[in-house]
């Protein structure tokens, strides 16, 4: 078992489609710092459809503040006291340029071992 996984025992893994603009703003390379940034990995790419997709893995604690900052508005996140500087940064920013319209959940399982050792954009 992977110390990441040690420290918060049960480990997550969540499939994602972000929508609106999302493409030719830097979305996948700030998406991918900010993963790293948490301890989070998996991969995100663009799809022909003009959205991003991906999927994040790692303990749940991480995994759950990464997507619910994809998903939940700025101004909810504000009024939490625990890590919202991060998690704003991606429910309403992230990237400078771009634009959340929605994002979608698929897939969202318990795993037992990490599928991948960082994370990455895929082309």
């Amino acid at each position: 078992m992977s110390a990441l996984a040690k420290v918060s025992g049960v480990l997550k893994s969540v499939d994602y489609e972000v929508f609106g603009r999302v493409q030719g703003v830097c979305f996948r390379m700030y998406t991918e710092d900010e993963a790293r940034k948490m301890g989070i990995v998996g991969w995100v790419k663009n799809t022909r459809q003009g959205t991003v997709t991906g999927q994040v893995q790692g303990p749940e604690d991480k995994v759950n503040a990464m997507i619910y900052s994809l998903f939940w508005p700025l101004e909810l996140w504000t009024s939490l006291a625990w890590g919202k500087e991060r998690k704003a940064w991606l429910s309403k920013v992230g990237s400078p340029s771009s634009r959340i319209d929605r994002t979608n959940f698929f897939n969202e399982k318990e795993i037992s071992k990490l599928d991948f050792s960082g994370f990455s954009t895929r082309y």
